[in-house]
């Protein structure tokens, strides 16, 4: 949908009707416009799927116990939880960290590549 509605600009239409090939069309206006979104889109995708697995392996739904997973890990930690509360709160802080750089970072190249926002600075 992205593409179909980058198509519409009218930097796109003067494009094509000053006879500009298709192949720079596409990789010289369609692309940059496209990409920035799509990194957005690819990282908040991939965080979805830490904390989804993470979520899963917790109920046992996921991977299986031996395996080291932050899942499995605030599972076994449950049965400490009121000895040694550190061993539930560390993988806890550990995954939540990871999923805000994971989405930190896709800001960041969101920023970096978008070619609308960096004309603006």
């Amino acid at each position: 949908s992205l593409v179909l509605s980058i198509r519409e600009e009218p930097y796109v239409e003067a494009a094509v009707s000053l006879g500009t090939s298709t192949f720079k069309i596409m990789f010289g206006h369609i692309l940059p416009n496209t990409v920035a979104p799509l990194i957005v889109q690819g990282t908040y995708i991939c965080a979805s799927a830490i904390l989804t697995e993470a979520g899963l392996s917790f109920l046992g739904a996921g991977t299986p116990p031996e395996f080291p997973t932050w899942g499995n890990m605030i599972a076994s930690s449950r049965l400490y939880l009121q000895i040694v509360p550190w061993t539930i709160f560390a993988p806890g802080i550990c995954l939540a960290l990871v999923v805000l750089a994971v989405n930190l970072l896709g800001d960041g190249l969101r920023d970096r590549l978008d070619p609308r926002i960096s004309r603006r600075m």
